[in-house]
């Protein structure tokens, strides 16, 4: 093992309080740390700032991160600056003296993440600038918006090739969370990087539940939804400006706190609204898609889309921006053929190329949305990858629709694919399928292949319905670069020549979505959801206090963990998953007396909580009161009340145990303890030490023996 590896090891525990890497991530950090090129495709909240933040921390010198929003860049120097790591950004929303002050402390060596915009970086004498630095790696994020091939093309950063021309020593790690094939081979050729390591993470975000719903009725159904996520932060995509405002407005004349956001509002309302939604003051954003890339707000819940997305891209880049700490979060779609007829219209035609492109893309979002069978396969089919089984969170296997055996049907259409030498898109297909003489099959002499007219028994509108089901289960791919062309797959194979079977979806119409039913909560759940809310409330008050975001004391998740733990000491503090040293230092103390605090009211409600009642008696001892005093008020013996601080004691806390044994009985207690061992029962030293002592001090003396007390 490298000693690299092993220093970004302690980082990760020192800095982001994690202790362990993720998938994918240590192999990604060896190879940078090796100075290899890195392109890694990971989905939202799956890792990826880990991948450079990390090597960054250990290897000397500065790196260098190109965002394309400002907005991303201010949320992840807040949140390293929280983390300990000395972090700056630069771009247009600073002065020329502020730039000039951070450009200095990069001369300084005080600065080892620097976060720019492409218009920044590739600006007159920018380079020559960095050539003074010690440059350790080049991060390029959001790296699918360097290609025409994906779906948030920006022209400028086609000039990030400049990189390798000007630092061709110095490795580049290129990110993104949504690519197709094309789009991750585009990627590599425009940054020119040298033979990358390329990194396909999982593209599955299990703990979000996909759920589509009919356009009918959508605010009724935004409010009842609404009211199952009470004050969870939240955001709405809708397609027009007016539409954000319309909605924010009649949300907030229900009494919820939202606000809007779209591209037409001045610089500093769209920041006032940002800043306001990142700070949990408001809990809802209704916005067009010019809000969310980059938002590093770990602890927005559920997602809703008000119209349908243009693809399935940006569908999944804007849900991704729900559950990114990996708690449980929603995804709701709204979908009418209206809102397809709307974006067709939408979609320029200016480039006759580009148009076609977005025309497909826009047909999947569609099949995704009138989708019959799980849509989680829908979604990573699509990114390239196979799930075996059915999710089990997504409304369609909440409640699935009715199958049929339609493996004959699907080797017919295979075997059409197969003989037209996989040169025909979709339409072409149903015509030879179903035996049509247009001029296309003719010409391309397709009436003459075995399967022509294989197909005359099924109506056009039901093959298409077929071939799109074949589509999203991954029977075939569409070829975007070679006309829309139709391609078999691996799993085309293991039907037509392995016999495999294959159920396709009845046609009928969708059964009306339920909610299933809210089960009640056992008593366990119902406190720790309670002590939740406490611990958000706490963080809110301290983000407000420090200035910054709430998810940049905590996230969610390690919120929720801490409610389910209920640490109430350093040490239990640390365990938690997302509590590092520096965050230890800054909150873990306000989080443990809000802890026992908690417990304590709980306690005197005459609740039962496990392992919390030598808290109480530690309360109680902080304020003053004795061991007897305190078992008097808890109605409890006075042994079990030094046992609470015998305990304690083991745990680390601070207990004056000299106030209680004294060093003569503390070395006559430990010269039996010696000879019966430290698991000896209270009953058997007492016994052994000719019942001269209590059984207090022989417990507390039990709990100084195993800490090593030196008297």
């Amino acid at each position: 093992m490298s000693i690299g590896i092993r220093e970004a090891r302690e980082a990760l525990k020192l800095y982001f309080g994690y202790e362990q890497f993720r998938p994918m991530q240590e192999q990604i950090i060896s190879d940078i740390l090796q100075q290899k090129d890195v392109l890694v495709l990971m989905p939202t909240g799956g890792g990826k700032s880990v991948c450079y933040q990390v090597p960054a921390v250990v290897l000397p010198g500065l790196s260098v991160v190109v965002s394309p929003l400002i907005a991303l860049m201010k949320d992840q120097v807040e949140a390293l600056l929280a983390n300990g790591i000395p972090a700056a950004y630069l771009n247009s929303s600073q002065t020329s003296e502020q730039q000039y002050a951070i450009e200095n402390q990069c001369l300084n060596g005080q600065i080892k993440l620097l976060y720019v915009s492409p218009e920044k970086l590739l600006s007159a004498g920018f380079f020559s600038f960095l050539k003074r630095l010690q440059v350790s790696l080049f991060a390029v994020d959001e790296a699918h918006c360097i290609s025409a091939w994906g779906h948030d093309f920006r022209p400028e950063y086609t000039q990030l090739k400049a990189l390798k021309q000007q630092f061709p020593a110095i490795p580049v790690i290129a990110l993104t969370a949504t690519a197709d094939k094309l789009t991750q081979k585009d990627i590599q050729e425009q940054l020119q990087l040298r033979q990358p390591e390329v990194f396909v993470a999982s593209f599955d975000r299990p703990n979000i539940n996909l759920t589509v719903l009919p356009g009918q009725n959508r605010f009724q159904k935004i409010t009842d939804f609404l009211s199952r996520h009470h004050g969870q932060p939240g955001i709405i995509y809708c397609l027009s400006r007016k539409a954000t405002e319309s909605l924010a407005g009649k949300l907030r004349d229900n009494g919820y706190k939202a606000t809007f956001y779209h591209a037409g509002m001045s610089s500093q309302l769209r920041a006032k609204a940002q800043e306001a939604f990142l700070r949990d003051d408001v809990q809802i954003v209704c916005a067009t898609i010019a809000f969310g890339m980059g938002i590093d707000k770990s602890n927005v819940r559920w997602v809703i889309h008000y119209n349908l997305p243009k693809n399935i891209e940006g569908y999944y880049q804007e849900i991704g921006r729900a559950g990114r700490d990996g708690a449980k979060s929603d995804a709701l779609l709204f979908y009418s053929f209206a809102d397809v007829m709307n974006m067709r219209n939408m979609l320029s035609d200016n480039d006759k190329a580009q148009t076609e492109l977005q025309l497909v893309k826009l047909e999947r979002m569609q099949q995704f949305a009138e989708a019959t069978f799980c849509r989680r396969r829908i979604l990573l089919q699509y990114f390239g990858e196979t799930m075996k089984k059915d999710c089990g969170n997504c409304d369609i296997c909440r409640n699935p629709p009715s199958r049929f055996d339609g493996t004959l049907i699907v080797q017919k259409a295979l075997s059409a694919i197969a003989r037209t030498q996989e040169g025909v898109n979709m339409s072409l297909l149903v015509d030879v399928l179903r035996g049509s003489r247009n001029s296309q099959v003719l010409s391309g002499g397709y009436d003459r292949i075995k399967t022509y007219g294989a197909g005359r028994n099924i109506g056009t509108l039901d093959w298409h319905r077929y071939l799109h089901q074949m589509l999203n289960a991954g029977f075939v791919e569409l070829a975007y670069d070679q006309n829309y062309t139709l391609k078999l797959t691996e799993q085309s194979r293991q039907v037509l020549f392995e016999g495999r079977q294959v159920e396709l979806v009845k046609f009928e119409d969708a059964k009306q979505q339920t909610e299933t039913q809210q089960r009640e909560k056992p008593k366990r759940e119902i406190i720790r959801d309670a002590l939740f809310e406490r611990l958000r409330a706490l963080r809110k008050r301290l983000a407000d206090q420090q200035n910054v975001p709430p998810y940049v004391v905590f996230t969610d998740s390690t919120l929720q963990e801490m409610a389910a733990e209920k640490p109430a000491n350093r040490i239990a503090m640390l365990a938690i998953s997302g509590v590092g040293a520096q965050k230890f230092e800054r909150y873990g103390h306000d989080f443990i007396n809000e802890i026992i605090a908690f417990m304590t009211e709980e306690q005197s409600k005459g609740s039962a909580i496990k392992g919390a009642t030598h808290l109480v008696t530690w309360e109680a001892y902080q304020q003053g009161h004795s061991p007897e005093e305190i078992a008097k008020r808890r109605n409890l013996n006075p042994v079990t009340i030094y046992s609470h601080l015998a305990t304690l004691l083991e745990q680390g806390y601070d207990i004056p145990v000299k106030d209680f044994v004294t060093k003569r009985e503390y070395a006559a207690i430990k010269e039996a303890i010696d000879k019966l061992g430290p698991d000896a029962k209270l009953k058997d030293i007492f016994e052994h030490l000719g019942e001269q002592y209590e059984y207090f001090k022989i417990r507390l003396s039990l709990a100084m023996y195993k800490m090593q007390f030196a008297w």
